[in-house]
């Protein structure tokens, strides 16, 4: 007789700047986003996958040197349905070697995991639908 395996919740890895680690001089940072802002909408983000049935989990990064090691950890101890690596990490002018350093860090750390980018700090639940339907 066959056992039905247990669903396991889809889990999502967002992984983004730490809100007090934009930087909002960069001309790349859409005008009017604060810190306070960007906490809000990655609580409103990790509520809309909670919704969804979804498991979260926000990786706050610094471009500090550390990111390369936070993330390595974070995918050694886990593994997630999708990765979704935020706008402000891909879109920054003053930060293009940390976000090779993310992307070298996911690739090495879950390569066979999707990636996806969200547009803003409330969107990374609909980037990862874009990969898990």
């Amino acid at each position: 007789m066959k056992v039905a395996k247990e669903r396991q919740m889809v889990r999502v890895l967002v992984i983004g700047y730490a809100p007090d680690a934009v930087d909002f001089t960069d001309p790349a940072i859409p005008p009017g986003l604060t810190e306070a802002r960007v906490a809000e909408g990655i609580g409103r983000d990790a509520q809309s996958m909670r919704d969804r049935g979804w498991e979260a989990v926000h990786l706050p990064i610094r471009a500090d040197g550390s990111l390369r090691h936070d993330i390595a950890e974070c995918l050694a101890r886990e593994t997630f349905d999708c990765i979704v690596i935020g706008a402000g990490v891909r879109m920054t002018t003053k930060r293009v070697a940390a976000f090779e350093q993310v992307i070298d860090a996911v690739r090495q750390g879950a390569p066979q995991t999707p990636i996806a980018f969200n547009a803003s700090p409330d969107s990374s639940g609909e980037a990862a639908a874009r990969w898990l339907g």
